[in-house]
């Protein structure tokens, strides 16, 4: 059975202890739940990708209460220094060398010689982390693959019965993973996957941001990566202008006159991206699980701008509609 446990200081001590006795305890930041497990213990770190169904282990993200905790474990360059002044607390995650004293489990790192680091925003979290007193290695609260969860609702729906306990902080803000910055070279800093901090946000610090050539599902070097991601349990359509009839439709903006979709789940009527990317997860999930239950053929996409965090969401939506792996059994809605 998975406890959840209320955000009162009674449940977060609870949350921390369980923690820190190797336990795995779902927590809400401002940008998805994360499924946590301290970091330094390699069998609670295990444990991580056993309750989501993940085949294969990739390097995950460690979460910090501050600057100065996540410093520690790493190799912080003056541009990396920077980039934590202005964005830390919040939705940025850095790739750098590992420290020679890091605590951070080689499981948790992949075995890298690299660790993604973040300290998220938020009171809840940020009490969960400092009572913790451990890096807390924390991917996504959901089935491996499968639609990240912005609620607590959304994390026992995956993982009831299979991890210790469950923070509820309530609904997430942003509602979209963090941007994460590889800079193991501060003189080309690569954006590996777009975020709740903007590229254009970025740039101010960065001048050049670069991006990787290529992407590939074999040995990411940082979380977020799979080519096949975010996935509802239909397919997904992508710049559709005109769903079909038996395709369910997430739309964006505006819409003129009826729909041709069986049904529609709106991520902002004013086309504002802050508030679609807010409603993404939510959208994609409602709409899979209403479309399953008619027997819909797919949800189509409409077009979404690729500016500000409409590059996040076009992210999200080019991975959650990519081939899925022929190894995976639909039926359980698991991918790797």
């Amino acid at each position: 059975m998975t406890l959840r446990l209320d955000s009162t200081e009674a449940g977060i001590a609870t949350a921390a202890r369980l923690l820190r006795e190797g336990g795995l305890v779902a927590f809400g930041t401002e940008t998805v739940y994360g499924l946590g497990a301290d970091a330094t213990q390699p069998k609670a770190v295990a444990r991580i990708f056993e309750a989501k169904n993940r085949p294969r282990f990739n390097p995950l993200i460690s979460h910090f209460p501050d600057a100065e905790a996540a410093f520690e474990q790493v190799e912080a360059s003056p541009l990396a220094r920077r980039l934590a002044a202005a964005f830390w607390p919040g939705p940025l995650t850095l790739v750098l060398p590992r420290a020679a004293g890091s605590t951070v489990s080689d499981l948790a790192a992949d075995g890298l010689s690299t660790l993604a680091i973040r300290v998220p925003r938020g009171d809840i979290t940020a009490a969960l982390l400092r009572q913790t007193g451990r890096p807390v290695a924390a991917p996504s609260a959901n089935r491996s693959g499968r639609i990240s969860p912005s609620s607590a609702a959304h994390v026992l729906e995956e993982l009831e019965g299979r991890i210790d306990a469950v923070l509820d902080s309530g609904p997430c803000a942003i509602g979209l993973e963090s941007t994460v910055l590889d800079l193991t070279d501060p003189d080309r800093p690569c954006l590996l996957r777009p975020g709740g901090i903007t590229a254009e946000e970025l740039e101010v610090l960065c001048c050049t941001l670069h991006r990787p050539a290529t992407q590939s599902d074999a040995a990411p070097v940082s979380p977020g990566r799979m080519l096949s991601h975010y996935a509802p349990g239909l397919p997904v359509r992508l710049d559709v202008n005109t769903p079909r009839p038996d395709e369910a439709l997430l739309a964006f903006g505006p819409q003129n006159g009826p729909s041709t979709a069986a049904m529609t789940w709106n991520l902002s009527e004013s086309g504002n991206l802050e508030e679609a990317a807010s409603r993404l997860f939510s959208g994609l999930r409602a709409l899979d699980h209403a479309g399953t239950a008619r027997h819909l053929r797919g949800i189509a996409v409409q077009p979404i701008p690729t500016h500000g965090l409409g590059l996040a969401i076009h992210d999200r939506l080019t991975r959650a509609a990519a081939p899925r792996p022929t190894s995976v059994n639909p039926k359980e809605n698991t991918l790797p």
